[in-house]
């Protein structure tokens, strides 16, 4: 597979356009999910680099993963941030095609060293893997994405899904409390769960990465969005976006210690708890390759086993190309 023809370096463009006036900011309403996967966007909104590109983000806060698509599909907002979830966005191209484009993967890695998703039981459970999970309750983020693939890791664990185990969906903010309390058993969580856990002492990850250990490595649970109706009416806006959170993806990897204190502005992560904040694995437009094409597939894969998807579905015209700004 060729790697995709992508734009020259995402720093050059937001210094291009950071010499515009205040007056001619173009206004860009961005949906975001409190996750780590979204940590480029935080930085980017805490060095103010759309606004040194000449925009002005109304950012809208979501709990659900649905919701994020949802605002897209419906024209509410232009841009799905880094963790936008990437099933659901699969799951809506194929009901509304031509409605995406991707332009940066967001996940985890066994082999990089990137933590994404956890299995997070109290600390004194015995539970070690899905397969402990016969006759319990597991919780899982609201939305039909991690609802099927908690639903497939649990069928790769041995266990059917709908006689074994019993699964509700759990907002973000309430997993932890939700194990710590009893009222369920286990959750799969996305970071900063799984660090939040560990901080408080009276929780823990039972496994670490199992969507990488069970899907693929690297798995992509994330991607960042741009509908194909903002690209149209406003190509010139949609590359400055690109741009800028390519370039906070670069400083997200490159100095995350450095910007660790940006994500608790953002996230339920406690400043004391940010030492424990697990570094996610991101990918900007302008370095996705074959390998990040593959694993995003895979995921893909699991919602056509799964039968949410009625057919297979090819990721690869979903991703951001730079003749799509022309067209």
């Amino acid at each position: 597979m060729k790697r995709l023809t992508l734009p020259a370096a995402a720093t050059s463009m937001v210094l291009l356009f950071s010499a515009l006036p205040s007056w001619a900011n173009e206004k860009v309403t961005v949906a975001w999910l409190p996750i780590m996967q979204t940590t480029a966007f935080y930085i980017a909104m805490h060095d103010k680099l759309f606004e040194k590109a000449g925009i002005d983000i109304n950012a809208v806060k979501f709990e659900n993963p649905n919701q994020i698509i949802d605002s897209l599909v419906s024209g509410q907002a232009d841009v799905g941030a880094p963790g936008s979830a990437a099933g659901i966005a699969v799951l809506a191209e194929s009901r509304f095609p031509g409605t995406f484009k991707v332009f940066g993967l967001q996940g985890g890695s066994i082999k990089y060293h990137r933590i994404n998703d956890g299995l997070i039981v109290a600390k004194d459970s015995s539970i070690k893997s899905f397969a402990d999970l016969k006759g319990k309750n597991m919780g899982q983020l609201p939305g039909i994405q991690w609802r099927t693939l908690a639903r497939y890791m649990v069928r790769q664990s041995g266990l059917d899904p709908d006689k074994d185990v019993h699964m509700q969906d759990i907002a973000t903010g309430l997993q932890v409390p939700s194990v710590v309390s009893g009222s369920v058993d286990a959750t799969l969580s996305l970071e900063p769960v799984g660090s939040i856990a560990v901080a408080d002492g009276e929780a823990k990850r039972a496994l670490t990465n199992p969507a990488e250990t069970l899907i693929a490595d690297p798995f992509y649970s994330g991607v960042s969005l741009l509908t194909t109706k903002f690209i149209k009416e406003r190509p010139e806006t949609a590359k400055k976006v690109v741009a800028v959170l390519d370039e906070a993806t670069r400083l997200a990897n490159e100095r995350f210690d450095q910007y660790r204190p940006v994500i608790a502005d953002f996230t339920p992560i406690k400043p004391d708890q940010l030492p424990l904040v697990a570094q996610p694995y991101l990918r900007a437009w302008k370095d996705i390759d074959a390998e990040d094409i593959h694993s995003y597939q895979a995921l893909v894969d699991v919602f056509e086993k799964e039968g949410v998807l009625k057919k297979p579905m090819d990721v690869k015209p979903m991703i951001l190309n730079n003749n799509d700004f022309t067209k």
